[in-house]
């Protein structure tokens, strides 16, 4: 009687944990997934609804975001543009960064938001900033970017009232040149080349050692293949006098091409102080700043061109200087096929002494 009683025990047991054992296994098999964006798609990319952090030692919320920004108050407004708005935050783990709030156009749906986001995040470059991470609601589109202190290209070329301190020396715009260059050289570079279509003094920001930052990507885009670039191009976008003549003339295209032509414009702008967007005038003509420093440069005018507040001891040196503003003419020929590619373009800056 024993026997058959502890067999009857053993029968009930095994019964018992089979049954929970398929219960568990139908459970888990018929469970719903938490998100339809699994981790293998984003490889080491933490994702949790709609909310992505490149950096793994960074997380953050839209909540914390709409806090550190006194729900976006313009008190933390340090730029803007016709793709967003950027605010100043300090988050809860003592990291300060930028978030550019973009406008509700910007980007029209959620796949197409996320695919470029996961491309630009995966970008590492020491003059690309880097996009920390995104945050998406029905009605908001964030990007998370590096701060820097030092601010933008712009604010240092165009302070309503130049101090000597705060006046670039020829050398750190040589620097900041050739950053420039060097990180365009390589978005132009990748295996599927991104033009960024929007190369100007505000899209460029220095850190503390004066090193050149390219940022805003708000239009630029993976390319599918040789022939479809990067982003969508407006007078808007990237100001008409960044323009190049074949964008002016109907083109709307964008291309690599177009990127190299904004350059050359950006790089007389940091040498000569001048805003591209006013007035140029010579011999009492208004003309484009591009045109006026060709025709200066004929004339062998090239330290006339320089911004007044550059000293003109030191390392200034002549030839360094003509050499700088060749190399910019090039970059804005009204020729496309004759610019030369950002490759060259910084293989050609490397020599002039910073």
């Amino acid at each position: 009687m024993d026997h058959a009683i502890q067999a009857l025990a053993c029968a009930i047991f095994f019964f018992s944990f089979l049954t929970g054992m398929f219960i568990t296994f139908w459970v888990f098999r018929c469970r719903k997934p938490v998100s339809t964006t699994t981790t293998t798609e984003l490889s080491s990319i933490t994702v949790v609804d709609q909310i992505a952090s490149f950096d793994p030692n960074l997380e953050f919320s839209m909540t914390e975001l709409r806090v550190a920004t006194k729900d976006f108050s313009p008190e933390f407004i340090i730029s803007g543009g016709n793709f967003g708005t950027v605010y100043k935050a300090n988050l809860s783990n003592g990291v300060t960064v930028a978030i550019k709030r973009l406008n509700p156009d910007a980007f029209k749906g959620f796949r197409e938001f996320w695919t470029e986001m996961v491309t630009l995040g995966m970008l590492r470059h020491p003059n690309i900033v880097k996009i920390l991470g995104y945050c998406m609601t029905s009605s908001d589109r964030l990007l998370i970017y590096e701060f820097f202190k030092n601010g933008s290209l712009d604010q240092w070329l165009h302070l309503e009232q130049k101090q000597e301190a705060a006046t670039l020396s020829w050398g750190t715009r040589i620097q900041i040149v050739k950053g420039v260059a060097n990180g365009l050289s390589f978005l132009h570079s990748l295996d599927k080349p991104i033009a960024h279509q929007n190369i100007k003094s505000r899209n460029v920001f220095l850190d503390s050692d004066f090193q050149a930052h390219i940022t805003d990507f708000g239009v630029a885009r993976g390319i599918d293949n040789s022939t479809s670039y990067a982003s969508t191009q407006s007078e808007d976008t990237m100001g008409f006098c960044y323009m190049p003549p074949e964008y002016k003339e109907g083109l709307t295209s964008p291309t690599l091409e177009a990127d190299v032509y904004s350059f050359g414009v950006l790089m007389f702008e940091i040498a000569t102080g001048k805003r591209p967007n006013l007035p140029t005038f010579l011999y009492g003509k208004e003309i484009g700043i591009a045109e006026w420093a060709s025709k200066m440069l004929a004339q062998d005018e090239h330290m006339q061109m320089l911004d007044a507040s550059i000293s003109r001891e030191g390392g200034l040196i002549e030839a360094h200087v003509k050499e700088y503003f060749e190399i910019a003419e090039m970059c804005t020929s009204g020729i496309k096929r004759e610019r030369p590619t950002m490759a060259k373009v910084f293989q050609l800056l490397n020599p002039i002494p910073m």
